[in-house]
């Protein structure tokens, strides 16, 4: 088996450029970000800044992920189908060991936002009212 490839900068970009690309030609999501997003380049630029301080510890980013999600009518649907797509680029554009790793990252991320943004399916377990759910 070969050793995987080293995860950097530039393929870190690679795989954002390839993944936005996506998501902006995908029915489900690409409208809530098409609305949002007025420079791709830009966003994709910050998006990799973000991945890089991440995966790398490049400590590049500067910006609030839950300040940047907040406005927008994101459901918790929203966030699974683009961890699908984010799964399904990472498989393509990375090895399996990096491929793995960002998923790891993207899903924990994932998870860390619908609790802060209060739309986590299995929010209401803890019998806790959270603004913007129904309460049954």
């Amino acid at each position: 088996m070969n050793p995987p490839s080293p995860l950097d900068e530039a393929a870190l970009a690679r795989l954002v450029d390839r993944f936005y690309e996506r998501v902006r030609r995908d029915a489900r999501i690409g409208p809530i970000f098409n609305a949002a997003v007025h420079d791709w380049d830009e966003h994709k630029r910050l998006l990799t800044s973000f991945w890089a301080s991440v995966a790398l510890r490049a400590g590049s980013y500067r910006g609030n992920p839950m300040a940047a999600h907040r406005p927008h009518p994101i459901q918790a649907e929203h966030f699974d189908h683009w961890l699908a797509l984010w799964r399904e680029t990472c498989t393509e554009e990375l090895d399996e060991a990096n491929a793995a790793l960002m998923l790891e990252y993207a899903s924990r991320i994932g998870r860390s936002l619908k609790y802060g943004l209060g739309i986590h399916p299995q929010a209401r377990s803890f019998g806790v009212p959270i603004v913007g759910i129904e309460q049954s």
